[in-house]
């Protein structure tokens, strides 16, 4: 069974031909620019000849730069700007991704190889589980404008800008404007105010404790929601929820 599709980067006519490799558990795959027959042919003089080598594992894959200078990255085109580095010379490095972009900087371009593990195991929900449930970590209400609220500033990198910058207070307010028309500056505010509370950002008000000053209030908690998946680009519905649904 096959676990890891790897999709090449597009052609010097900047167009993909279609192929895609599939690996199985246990399966290698080298790439660069003079690689042994079954390998991913990268023809680009930037591009090490023997650049690295792709393994598949049942659920995930790793990744080895055998680059001896050039430092690799890995992107999640899904995460709002995850991603992480591989340092040359690094051997089987672990990608946690579902969909990634292998980054390789070649001579001025940057070269993208796709891959997909599409394949997902899950644990199976014990039977007749005694005791009491576990809390959730951040419990949120999206039917509320708070939510909203949060989906309205994390919107920009889910729809795919990682390094979009986030919204303006005035940004915010006519973008909730269909789902709740009474948005205001100072009500945007209060909501991001709650949420800096509700996500542990800051101490409640049942403590005396003022906690830190949050600088960048607004940039930590899009951070925090993207990081744990709080908000996800199918929650962006709430921004145009139809009359009759207004957010409460």
């Amino acid at each position: 069974m096959f676990s890891i599709i790897v999709v090449p980067p597009p052609t010097s006519e900047d167009e993909r031909s279609g192929a895609q490799l599939r690996l199985a558990p246990g399966e290698r795959l080298v790439f660069g620019r003079a690689v042994p027959e079954g390998g991913l042919l990268i023809a680009h003089d930037g591009v090490s000849r023997r650049a690295g080598e792709i393994t598949a594992h049942g659920t995930f894959w790793t990744v080895s730069n055998l680059s001896a200078r050039q430092t690799y990255v890995v992107e999640n085109p899904e995460g709002a700007g995850e991603h992480i580095k591989v340092a040359p010379g690094r051997l089987d490095a672990p990608v946690p991704f579902e969909f990634s972009r292998i980054v390789l900087p070649a001579a001025g371009d940057l070269l993208p190889v796709e891959v997909w593990a599409p394949r997902h195991d899950y644990v199976r929900a014990a039977d007749g589980t005694d005791g009491e449930p576990t809390a959730p970590a951040f419990s949120v209400d999206r039917t509320k404008r708070y939510f909203a609220v949060l989906a309205a500033l994390c919107e920009p990198r889910l729809r795919g800008a990682p390094h979009a910058p986030l919204p303006t207070m005035d940004q915010v307010v006519e973008r909730l404007r269909p789902a709740w028309p009474a948005a205001s500056r100072t009500s945007v505010q209060w909501n991001i105010d709650y949420l800096a509370v509700k996500l542990r950002l800051k101490p409640g008000p049942e403590t005396a404790d003022p906690g830190p000053r949050l600088n960048g209030k607004k940039e930590s908690l899009v951070s925090l929601a993207l990081r744990f998946d709080l908000v996800r680009e199918d929650d962006l519905v709430v921004l145009a929820a139809p009359s009759g649904q207004a957010l409460r």
